[in-house]
């Protein structure tokens, strides 16, 4: 734990060692109690795929896998995720080899500005692996937290649908 001040002559802020494993890789970190995830990844690891849309887990532009699991990066304080393993939209191809979900995403031409994509994909990759997405109707409803302003929700929707086939998983 170190100190951090804010001003001359101000109470220092303490700050925490965390250590996490980001991507694959294993990182040791000092963040102040108030950092959000998405500020931790976007301003001091410069991991700017996560997006910041509203600020307040409404959009889902930055939304990350915790543990294998979808969170909001922005609702999420990165002291919570000592020891954890997060995978952002940086870390989910293998070298040239794309995702499943982010080929079938270009394939399906499931973005148009492209602002959420980087969450949508996430919270897909999330979804598949909670494993509940057994109809167009449950994906509709799992992804509803991953807003998209232009629209391309038909188009997400049968990305997501096709990885889940592949996979194994029914549709109806």
């Amino acid at each position: 734990m170190s100190t951090l001040s804010s001003s001359a002559g101000a109470q220092p802020y303490a700050s925490h060692s965390i250590s996490l494993q980001l991507n694959g890789q294993s990182r040791q970190l000092d963040v102040l109690p108030w950092t959000t995830l998405l500020d931790l990844l976007r301003e001091q690891l410069d991991l700017v795929g996560s997006k910041k849309g509203c600020d307040h887990g409404q959009c889902g532009a930055c939304t990350v896998l915790l543990n294998g699991k979808r969170v909001n990066a922005c609702l999420t304080l990165a002291v919570m995720c000592d020891g954890a393993e997060l995978t952002t939209i940086e870390g989910l191809a293998q070298g040239d080899q794309l995702h499943p979900v982010q080929a079938a995403f270009i394939k399906h031409d499931a973005f148009q500005c492209g602002y959420c994509t980087p969450g949508q994909i996430c919270s897909a990759v999330g979804l598949i692996n909670e494993g509940r997405a057994e109809s167009s109707a449950d994906i509709k409803e799992l992804m509803s937290g991953n807003l998209c302003r232009c629209g391309a929700y038909s188009n997400i929707r049968a990305a997501i649908e096709e990885v889940v086939e592949v996979q194994g998983g029914e549709r109806s």
